[in-house]
């Protein structure tokens, strides 16, 4: 609605502002900042060796090769549809990690009802493995996904779903064929049709020998299965992709975006070349592609990543010889696992907000956003609830389905794509040279360069240059942890072994025998274990079967998994254990001196820099002199000390303190908050151990102080 009183008002022009030079401007930034260089102080170094300018300008977009794209058009850097989530938004696959297929039913519906639109199947580690329930140990058995052994489970666990009009998402790695089986029998036992079933059922076993640093069977005879089951998906069901490569392994071990997407691209690369080799053409093996990366926090860079990502695989593809349909980027998102932390848990819900996001503004196909509670046990209803809820918000209320490519022609978006892709096909090369990315991983190259980046992460996470809140800053020592029940497994291994049982129990074993005997015979082994399956057999007889002639799979050193949180989670755990031991936090004193606008900058400073480490501090009112400082601190108990006040007066105040503390109690741990350069030395011969300042190793001092104190055993 229009406002009478400005209606005849003309619109604004901004004429009257002269345009100001690039080289103006950054004279007066020098002017500001007193002789310190520009590149220290503005420019910012990211982990994927790219520089963040302080400021974007047309100029820098002007030529870029992706510039003049238009969405819907190679190389799709805007997205593989013209009108992006104009015309259909993502898919909302939230995985549901229930122990059982009833438990698993119970939760799918009730979310189907409730904003979720696609079926995210997580599966636990026997069946990734295509082990039966009765044959795996207790322990395993619907730990961290469904328990699934026969299509009488899968049967149960979708029992309601409408196949033909839902999503599915599984990630089945090697039991791939033998799952994908399970499925198109059911879906043939329900009368539906294969033709319209959508989602995909991934095979990844370079991802899979990343993560874990096993196959179950030789290479060859899983690019084998790949082949025969992409060449049966494509004959049968077209809008399945049977290959999903996933980046999450090399995320979860610290890489940078830059390496995820290299290391994925190299690792569909492999595919590609080993489905060629098996007679596939790039239009048959391509669209049955689909990659799964993990979003970070660094949120402009994951944007960045997720066009990239297109940009490239279309430049990959269309020389491979695939046509513009074949060269579509398929892309399914999940909010990050390392950046998750078990304490103040609840800030899980906003890094989850912001990396779905980007996430979303990247152009994302499919998203799982991580419940806040998932690092601590199986998400219940109301974090599930919530983690659904996000994407509703994000479609309904930031209006990005009324967008197309909301980031395209953003000069700081488009130059980081282009940025980007340059680092990622630098790296991408480098795995080509040593042959592809089965044998880099044979000679650890990817597991180094990996390792490299996360322990630059590591060093700026000790430091808190990287920082997790409630984590490594800003603790929350009065929380209330989550409480995490423990799965019955005795019980669960009862329930799926009754249920295996009797379903083996009610096959036809002649009818049985003969369908798996057909599966070794078969040319087309996917029909064949199909058949299997509709006869009684279960996932891991199908297996087997298709398995017969299977050689020993290869091994090698995986990528190391490690959240960037756990170190801090573990001293907070020690003090934690402390608590229960003792009846009391450990505890720090600070000899707080003079008046409060005196010492209370540096206290707080102290008191928020020992929380992270799990201690308390004892805070008293500011003392006049270091006697009365120091016989206070004796006679608190405490195990450790830090003075606070300020740089010009520790010189009348540190050595006479810390020498009576010393000389009274020698065992104490002294500290200075603050870092004054010009005296440390003398300090430290007056008694002073270690200084709590804004460029200490957090990691290292909290470690050092939980050993002394008795807090860690």
């Amino acid at each position: 609605m229009s406002n009478p009183q400005t209606a005849d008002l003309p619109a604004p022009t901004f004429d009257e502002f002269a345009p100001t030079p690039y080289e103006e401007w950054r004279k007066v930034v020098d002017k500001f900042l007193k002789g310190a260089p520009f590149e220290k102080r503005l420019v910012t170094k990211t982990y994927e060796n790219i520089d963040l300018q302080p400021m974007y300008r047309q100029e820098d977009i002007s030529g870029l090769p992706q510039i003049d794209s238009l969405p819907g058009f190679a190389p799709y850097v805007r997205g593989a549809s013209p009108l992006g989530y104009v015309s259909g938004s993502w898919d909302v696959a939230q995985e549901i990690p229930c122990a059982t297929p009833a438990a698993f039913n119970a939760a799918v519906r009730a979310d189907l009802e409730r904003g979720q639109n696609a079926v995210n199947l997580v599966l636990d580690h026997p069946t990734l493995h295509a082990v039966d329930a009765d044959q795996a140990p207790a322990e395993e058995i619907g730990k961290d996904g469904l328990s699934i052994s026969s299509l009488a489970d899968l049967a149960q666990a979708l029992a309601g779903v409408d196949l033909e009009a839902t999503p599915i998402y599984i990630q089945a790695n090697t039991s791939a064929l033998s799952f994908t089986a399970l499925l198109a029998a059911l879906v043939q036992q329900q009368g539906k049709s294969l033709a319209k079933l959508r989602g995909a059922i991934g095979m990844d076993p370079l991802g899979h020998l990343a993560c874990h640093g096993h196959l179950p069977r030789d290479l060859d005879g899983v690019y084998d299965a790949m082949a025969q089951l992409a060449g049966w998906a494509k004959a049968n069901a077209p809008q399945l992709q049977t290959i999903t490569v996933q980046g999450h392994p090399y995320h979860n071990g610290g890489a940078s975006a830059t390496q995820e997407l290299a290391f994925t691209l190299a690792t569909a690369v492999e595919y590609l070349r080993a489905m060629q080799a098996r007679g596939l053409s790039m239009d048959d093996a391509a669209p049955r592609i689909r990659f799964a990366f993990s979003i970070g926090s660094n949120f402009f860079m994951e944007i960045a990543r997720l066009r990239a990502a297109r940009l490239l695989w279309a430049k990959i593809v269309q020389a491979f010889g695939g046509n513009a349909e074949s060269q579509k980027m398929r892309i399914h998102a999940r909010t990050s696992a390392w950046n998750q932390s078990i304490y103040d848990p609840h800030v899980n819900l906003l890094r989850g907000t912001t990396e779905a996001f980007s996430a979303i503004v990247g152009g994302c196909d499919s998203l799982h956003i991580s419940p806040f509670d998932e690092l601590v046990r199986a998400p219940d209803d109301f974090s599930r609830r919530v983690a659904r809820n996000t994407h509703t918000v994000l479609r309904e209320e930031t209006h990005i389905t009324k967008t197309v490519d909301p980031a395209g022609g953003s000069w700081y978006v488009e130059t980081l794509t282009d940025a980007v892709a340059r680092q990622t096909w630098a790296i991408f090369q480098e795995v080509e040279k040593q042959g592809g990315m089965a044998k880099a991983l044979e000679a650890g190259w990817p597991q180094g360069q990996v390792a490299d980046t996360a322990a630059k992460r590591a060093a700026n996470l000790a430091k808190r240059k990287d920082i997790f809140v409630g984590t490594n800053m800003y603790p929350n020592l009065k929380e209330t942890q989550l409480e995490a029940p423990k799965l019955d497994a005795a019980a669960i291994q009862a329930e799926r072994a009754a249920a295996l049982s009797q379903f083996r129990g009610a096959a036809d074993t002649g009818r049985k025998q003969a369908a798996l005997g057909q599966i070794a015979q078969s040319g087309d082994k996917v029909v064949a274990a199909i058949q299997a399956a509709l006869a009684g057999a279960t996932l891991g007889e199908i297996a087997q079967a298709t398995r017969a002639d299977a050689k020993p799979g290869p091994t090698l050193t995986p990528v190391c998994a490690q959240r960037g949180a756990l170190p801090f989670e573990r001293l907070r755990e020690a003090a934690d254990a402390y608590v229960a031991r003792a009846g009391q936090r450990p505890q720090v004193f600070l000899a707080v001196m003079g008046p409060l606008t005196q010492h209370k900058a540096r206290a707080d400073f102290a008191t928020a820099f020992l929380g992270v480490g799990g201690f308390e501090t004892i805070y008293p009112a500011g003392f006049s002199t270091p006697d009365e400082a120091a016989d206070a601190a004796l006679a608190s108990g405490a195990a450790a000390v830090v003075i606070c006040s300020t740089d010009p007066t520790y010189p009348d105040i540190v050595p006479s303190l810390a020498q009576k503390l010393k000389q009274t109690k020698p065992g104490l741990t002294v500290m200075l908050a603050g870092y004054p350069a010009d005296h440390v030395e003398s300090f430290k011969a007056a008694g002073v151990d270690d200084f709590i300042h804004l460029n200490a190793n957090c990691l290292a001092l909290l470690t050092m102080l939980q050993k002394k104190m008795g807090v860690a055993q």
